[in-house]
């Protein structure tokens, strides 16, 4: 019998796996173990994305659908939902906000798309329950850069926001001089509260910018930083050095010369 490539078969192979019979570690899984897994998972898949290593992606894409679909097999056992009711949940989400493409509404571009997307969503909270917040709807368990933007999102809807970045960079200039008073007064704690400040409204500036968000930038410099220090080990080795016994002075040449070859 040929094995079919479907939600379907990757659904009873997983249920398969969870039987009686099945396979130890599988049957051991629970929504909060298999919550950490993908993260990781997620995880491989953006840095994936972010070498644009095709390959890589599609078999992180597939590890990310695996933990989705388990996590609809754990909740079918408990008799709460099944793979067809997240299906059905999603499909008829998509057509519901995109009025623009499935009904009467329209939208010439991006911005007016978002908004939209925006109003079908507003019509979905009627009725239910009051947030206490508008900040209730960021999720916790972002990275902090990523909830950063989040929450600064969620307050601009109301017109709490900056009205050009110029004002962004000023408040960057603020902070960057009240972290160096904290610095200088040898002031631990405020110099924490400080740095936590100055981290916060570099994200402002990457969000209000609408480009890259605060936490694709600081992926690419930590990819900038990596391919760089790879280059000064490659240099020590090429060079029978060790990298322990280092000097600065000699890090930064090859630091340099690894900017100069735009790594």
């Amino acid at each position: 019998m040929s094995q079919e490539y479907t939600l379907e078969a990757l659904f009873a192979i997983l249920e398969r796996l969870r039987a009686p019979d099945g396979c130890p570690w599988d049957r051991e899984q629970t929504r909060e173990t298999l919550s950490r897994c993908l993260v990781e998972e997620c995880a491989e898949l953006l840095d994936a994305i972010d070498h644009n290593d095709a390959p890589h992606i599609c078999e992180e894409l597939g590890d990310v659908l695996m933990n989705v679909v388990f996590q609809a097999v754990l909740a079918k056992e408990r008799s709460e939902f099944d793979l067809d009711m997240v299906l059905k949940e999603v499909i008829d989400k998509m057509i519901r906000r995109h009025s623009h493409i499935f009904g009467a509404d329209k939208a010439a571009d991006p911005a007016e798309a978002l908004k939209v997307w925006e109003a079908n969503k507003a019509k979905e909270r009627a009725g239910k329950p009051e947030l206490e917040s508008l900040l209730d709807k960021v999720p916790h368990h972002l990275s902090a850069l990523n909830r950063a933007e989040g929450l600064q999102i969620r307050a601009g809807k109301v017109g709490f926001d900056w009205s050009d970045r110029q004002g962004i960079v000023d408040k960057i200039d603020e902070e960057l001089a009240e972290l160096k008073e904290a610095l200088a007064a040898g002031d631990e704690e405020h110099v924490d509260e400080e740095l936590g400040d100055l981290l916060f409204i570099c994200s402002n500036l990457a969000r209000f910018r609408k480009r890259k968000t605060a936490e694709e930038l600081l992926r690419q410099a930590n990819i900038k930083f990596e391919k760089r220090f790879r280059y000064i080990e490659k240099q020590f080795k090429a060079n029978h050095l060790e990298l322990k016994a280092a000097n600065l002075e000699l890090m930064e040449k090859f630091w340099q010369e690894a900017k100069g070859r735009s790594l």
